[in-house]
């Protein structure tokens, strides 16, 4: 890899590292507030939104310009959306803001990978991607946790800078001025990625036919037969993922007898394996090959049921370890093979704009699909045991489209081909 990818990957790291540190920070505001409880879940909902409503418009802006410029205007955003809560912003709406940012970001951070490498070398970029996202989310949710601690904050107000009124009163304040500081590191960052040289056609501005070229981007992904399969498998993984973690929780309270505040160090356990999953596929599996790995989403399943014979914490860990490596091992070659045939049938930030509409979409559907189980007082293990046959079984239908795919061409010949 090249200088400019480990600048990439840097300032990736910061932007998400603060971005996870700023829920639990906005948690714990709203608890100052004594806001309703219901208000919690509404600070990823207000991320994952953004992605959705505009994921038409975001891929034109994110080829409109060099991609490093457009990262860091999403930087700047985000510092702006932190900025709201000092003057008096309800959280949820300032989240809301960082959410935007974040959304502004996604397309460019990942469609600069195809404008800097080459195809064979997008599975190791996706690998270090997934493996530092991981590790932004674990180490995020230490930095949230030790900013809003008791000490925690009497460390920041201990601090001062001489001579100088920083107008840093409140633990609150000096809590999101600690984030901002990382944001701003992130978008120092983003200054420092080179331009690809890569140009696009004049970018659509009229909202009308924004919509209609992103539903036309992402008609061509689906009847694709490699990009339908990568699709397919991405949106299914990211929406089970976010499943996942509430089910964990849920888990490790009944069956392991686990506080919450326990119960939340196994969601780092299961971003432990995806780290080691995605380092694995990285070094394993090359782009010709990505498919041959879909029988692990298959196998994932499987074991996520195994969860509901499982009462004991030595074994419990283990099998979070095991979950996390077949997910990050199977979704890396994948996401890498679906951002090559988004670059050869479209434009790098279009196709990164569809993949984020469907998985965040598939987010939504199957949060509130495990919602209404949940309000309907199903036992867990019969939802572990629907959510790992819904997995496999959805796995197994996308092999076997695969494989129909390829008894009426070689669809497999397509990888590595150059942009149309």
């Amino acid at each position: 890899m090249n200088r400019g990818f480990y600048t990439i990957m840097a300032a990736q790291f910061f932007s998400s590292l603060a971005d996870n540190a700023l829920i639990f920070v906005a948690i714990g505001l709203l608890t100052a507030m004594k806001a309703p409880a219901s208000l919690t879940p509404l600070l990823k909902l207000s991320f994952v939104l953004f992605y959705v409503l505009l994921a038409a418009f975001v891929g034109a802006f994110a080829d409109s310009m060099p991609k490093g410029r457009v990262m860091f205007i999403a930087n700047l955003i985000k510092v702006f959306g932190c900025c709201l809560i000092f003057f008096g912003v309800h959280p949820l709406i300032a989240c809301a803001v960082v959410g935007f940012g974040a959304a502004v970001y996604s397309p460019a951070k990942y469609g600069i990978l195809t404008e800097l490498l080459p195809p064979e070398k997008l599975v190791a970029a996706n690998g270090w991607i997934e493996g530092l996202t991981v590790m932004s989310i674990i180490l995020g949710t230490v930095m949230g946790g030790a900013l809003v601690s008791v000490h925690g904050n009497a460390w920041l107000m201990s601090l001062d800078v001489p001579y100088i009124d920083t107008g840093i009163d409140t633990p609150t304040k000096a809590q999101l001025a600690v984030l901002i500081g990382v944001y701003a590191l992130a978008a120092g960052f983003n200054l420092r990625i080179p331009d690809t040289g890569a140009r696009y056609e004049h970018q659509e501005r009229n909202p009308a036919r924004l919509i209609a070229d992103f539903a036309d981007c992402s008609s061509t992904l689906w009847k694709d037969k490699l990009g339908q399969i990568s699709l397919a498998v991405t949106t299914l993984f990211w929406g089970a993922g976010a499943t996942l973690q509430f089910i964990v929780l849920k888990w490790a309270e009944r069956s392991l007898h686990m506080p919450l505040d326990k119960a939340t160090s196994l969601i780092g356990v299961v971003a432990i394996g995806v780290a080691v999953g995605a380092a694995l596929a990285a070094k394993m599996i090359p782009l010709k090959k990505s498919l041959t790995v879909i029988p692990l989403g298959i196998l994932m399943g499987l074991v996520v049921m195994g969860m509901t014979l499982v009462y004991s914490l030595t074994i419990a860990v283990p099998l979070l370890l095991l979950i996390g490596l077949l997910s990050g091992f199977f979704v890396v070659p994948m996401n890498a093979l679906l951002q090559h045939r988004g670059h050869v049938l479209m434009s790098a930030g279009h196709s990164i704009a569809v993949q984020n509409f469907n998985e965040n979409l598939s987010i939504l559907t199957m949060l509130a699909l495990y919602a209404i189980m949940i309000t309907l007082n199903l036992d867990l293990n019969v939802i572990i045991v629907l959510f790992g046959m819904s997995l496999a079984s959805i796995m197994w239908l996308i092999g076997r489209r695969h494989a129909a795919n390829q008894r009426e061409h070689d669809s497999l010949a397509l990888i590595g081909e150059h942009k149309h």
